[in-house]
């Protein structure tokens, strides 16, 4: 079955806002603990762990309410997978942790469906079709 214009962009608004909402609530909590981020970074040795942590809740927040909204999708699809796929490698690669293998799978289905966004685009039911318009 193929689906049509219309179920096509409600399917892609589904997916927007199932993947969106991943990253509107952990960029959240980055940006509401700052501090205790910070120290989880420093763990990690991750430079400037303040700045890092400020960055990084910034973009998951507000990558991912521009992705639920449909606002310039494409590039933040592209910025989040990006990040999320630098997130792995600097936090889920130490395998000797069993969660790690899991997070990494999750994380790469994620930006999978993040590129896939990237591709595709937001759809008809978007700000960036009313902009377009």
């Amino acid at each position: 079955m193929t689906p049509t214009s219309s179920s096509h962009s409600a399917i892609l608004l589904i997916a927007r806002i199932f993947i969106s909402i991943l990253f509107i609530l952990a960029g959240w909590a980055k940006l509401t603990a700052l501090s205790a981020t910070a120290g989880y970074f420093a763990s990690l040795d991750i430079p400037m762990p303040s700045a890092s942590a400020l960055i990084a809740g910034l973009v998951e927040f507000v990558g991912g309410l521009f992705i639920l909204v449909g606002f310039k999708t494409r590039i933040a699809a592209l910025i989040v997978a990006l990040f999320t796929l630098g997130a792995t490698l600097v936090a889920h690669m130490d395998f000797s942790q069993a969660l790690n293998v899991l997070m990494t799978q999750k994380n790469l289905a994620i930006a999978g469906g993040l590129l896939a966004l990237y591709v595709t685009g937001a759809g008809n039911m978007s700000v960036d079709s009313r902009l377009s318009k």
